[in-house]
């Protein structure tokens, strides 16, 4: 395992600090962490276990599989090897923890597991804590910025490798090998995790010409034919890039956990006048988003520039998807989870705060093809401020 990073314990300490005072103003004894992404968050290992962490004192992490493992990349200080879930209540107990009140996050625990809980913690009480969770994993640290910049700068390097991979006649599929082998040799661990249900997402996006106007279920705007309709049908399929035909790559970086996102257009040739104009409102779009977002801004509010914007340009048929599959975004929180908070979409009243860390993607799609751009950013004090540096232009090969 050498050259792997573990969290520092100040880091892990500090999360679990601002988590007890969620815990204290919910009125829960304490909270029991499951799911995996959570998991590390606060304990700095995605070991399989239960990480109880009470209102007050230090937290408990038993870990079901693998103990050693768990203890190499944890530096909690109480770690124990307990492999049965029904062993927990008594243990808790023994140790002195009273628990009445309980937290889980009842957004991903599947309903018979939760059923379970209920029939081993018989005379507890369950309370939801995965959205204020959330709420507190989307102010990254300086730690965590760092890690997201990493991530970013690999990016960037791959994108910077996209002329030397591109040629006529090759396929989707063949180009998004190379492009993901550029990443997967620089440290990306090849999981691009989501939270909402049902949406698998492989790395990223890579459509060529009209497969870029091919919908599908994943909630972005734009889809991609696959390779089969049978597992995650979106992104790169078996179309043959041709000459002047826009070439739309979007992909996510993952580097120590930290998912970095970012899209680039490429073309073989000449682009038609529509798909020009189009990217140069993208950008437009997106100076204009930049310059509102600051600590304070709604999120609906971004959102609803960018429609106005769109709008104004007489492209809002094909802004942010196409026809009846537009999605109704147009940025989305980046960390650990591809699809956190905040989320610059209508209805969404979350003010923005510094620490945040986000995608925006003003994109368009035609039948000819789909077009935009995408950066990641974090708010400081003055702003948002860009962590992905690729040339913004359309690349032509």
């Amino acid at each position: 395992m050498s050259g792997m990073l573990y969290t520092p314990k100040n880091e892990i300490d500090a999360r679990i600090r601002l988590f007890q005072k969620i815990l204290d103003q919910m009125g829960l004894d304490g909270a029991l962490i499951i799911h995996h992404i959570n998991l590390f968050y606060l304990s700095g290992t995605a070991q399989a276990g239960h990480l109880f962490i009470p209102r007050t004192g230090s937290p408990l992490f038993m870990v079901r599989k693998s103990f050693n493992r768990a203890c190499q990349e944890s530096p909690l200080d109480n770690i124990l090897d307990v492999k049965s879930l029904k062993a927990i209540p008594e243990l808790l107990k023994e140790r002195g923890f009273a628990i009445h009140t309980l937290g889980l996050e009842l957004d991903v625990i599947p309903y018979n597991t939760w059923q379970l809980y209920g029939k081993i913690f018989k005379e507890t009480t369950f309370a939801d804590i995965s959205d204020p969770l959330k709420r507190l994993r989307a102010i990254k640290s300086e730690y965590e910025i760092g890690l997201l910049q990493k991530s970013c700068a690999m990016l960037d390097q791959v994108f910077a490798e996209v002329p030397s991979m591109l040629r006529e006649h090759m396929t989707e599929i063949e180009l998004a090998s190379l492009f993901e082998a550029g990443m997967r040799r620089r440290g990306y661990g090849g999981c691009s995790k989501m939270r909402a249900f049902n949406q698998d997402f492989f790395l990223g996006t890579l459509v060529s010409g009209t497969s870029g106007a091919a919908a599908t279920y994943f909630d972005g705007p734009v889809g991609g034919c696959g390779l089969t309709p049978a597992n995650n049908p979106h992104g790169a399929g078996w179309k043959t890039i041709g000459r002047n035909e826009i070439v739309f790559i979007d992909y996510t970086c993952v580097i120590n956990g930290y998912t970095a996102d970012e899209a680039r257009m490429f073309v073989l040739g000449e682009l038609s006048e529509q798909l020009r104009r189009a990217h140069a409102a993208s950008l437009e779009i997106q100076a204009e988003l930049v310059a509102m977002i600051k600590p304070g801004t709604i999120c609906e509010d971004v959102y609803a520039k960018s429609v106005e914007m769109a709008e104004s340009m007489g492209l809002q048929d094909h802004f942010m998807g196409i026809g009846n599959d537009r999605v109704r975004f147009v940025g989305h929180g980046v960390g650990l989870e591809l699809d956190e908070y905040p989320i610059f979409a209508k209805g969404v009243k979350m003010p923005l705060a510094e620490g945040m860390t986000f995608a925006l993607e003003p994109k368009f799609v035609f039948p000819e093809g789909a077009i935009g751009i995408e950066n990641t950013y974090v708010i400081r004090g003055h702003g948002a401020q860009a962590l992905t540096h690729t040339p913004e232009g359309i690349v032509q090969v």
